[in-house]
């Protein structure tokens, strides 16, 4: 039986790069170092920081954490956030995704200086992180759609404007496109840009091509990631012997029955070392029942 990791999976550049400044700033000094929310949603890598020193805290503890260090995540912050932590001297270490952090940046430029004040809509997920931080540039106003039976929040009498939380899905965009075109007034001006991240939209094609190439698939992802949940559908759509894992101990050996070949994948927020895991899992299963396990 192969067991394959696909040397694709796991962690996108945005969540590299603000792990990577934590594990910085946690070697710089023994100062105590909080993160606004889950680093990354993986319960077993918050846990390995946590480890180091690193603590997750809400923005209902910021009040208390006067002069602290807080990191701010890849997600992104709204501009509430940092007039909050300005007013308690808290010093920010700043670890929006570059992509996020444009995002935000044209999204407050429309909001400010586009002289028709059109409709900003954002196809995302209400209540994310990231999408928390994109409504924030508009004081609030930005209109939150995950799918096309929420377009009845628009107004299509008046101009809109679209946007794309970064994590969604390409063709669910389209659709938003698709429709809005069809159900806004003639004399109406409407405006979308593309804002998905091609380092995680590419994945999906790549995955589908992944999970079809074998007989078992193991997603890992945490029970929080939106992107692990959206991936895992993607590969289940093309292999229905795609399941769900969080980390090692949810392995069922009864998946495996009947398989040749199984391939351990995951989200843009799952480690490699925990995919690794899963995968020396399968091969201890495999050595175990007297199967030959691959050099």
């Amino acid at each position: 039986m192969v067991v394959e990791i696909d040397a694709r999976s796991g962690f996108c550049h945005g969540v590299v790069t603000a792990i990577r400044k934590a594990e910085e700033e946690l070697e710089r000094t023994d100062a105590p170092l909080y993160c606004l929310g889950d680093i990354v949603h993986n319960s077993d890598e918050v846990e390995r920081l946590e480890k180091k020193g690193l603590s997750t805290i809400t923005h209902d503890d910021l009040p208390r954490l006067r002069g602290s260090r807080v990191l701010l995540r890849a997600h992104g912050e709204p501009p509430s956030t940092y007039e909050v932590a300005a007013k308690l001297g808290i010093d920010i270490v700043d670890a929006t995704c570059p992509v996020v952090l444009q995002l935000q940046r044209r999204i407050k430029d429309t909001y400010d200086n586009d002289a028709s004040r059109p409709q900003i809509v954002i196809y995302g997920k209400a209540g994310h992180a990231e999408v928390n931080g994109l409504v924030g540039q508009t004081h609030g106003e930005a209109i939150v759609v995950e799918n096309t039976s929420q377009l009845d929040r628009i107004d299509f009498g008046r101009d809109i404007v679209l946007y794309s939380q970064t994590t969604m899905p390409l063709d669910g965009f389209a659709d938003m496109i698709r429709e809005i075109e069809a159900r806004k007034a003639p004399h109406t001006d409407f405006r979308y840009f593309d804002t998905i991240c091609r380092q995680v939209a590419n994945r999906v094609n790549h995955l589908r091509e992944f999970a079809a190439g074998h007989d078992v698939v193991l997603f890992v992802a945490g029970a929080k990631s939106s992107n692990g949940k959206v991936l895992y559908n993607e590969c289940r759509a093309v292999n229905p012997r795609t399941y769900l894992v969080s980390s090692s101990d949810d392995f069922d050996p009864s998946w495996t029955v009947g398989a040749g070949s199984i391939g351990i994948c995951g989200a843009t927020s799952t480690p490699r070392w925990l995919m690794e895991h899963v995968r020396d899992s399968v091969n201890g299963y495999i050595s175990k029942n007297c199967y030959e396990t691959p050099s």
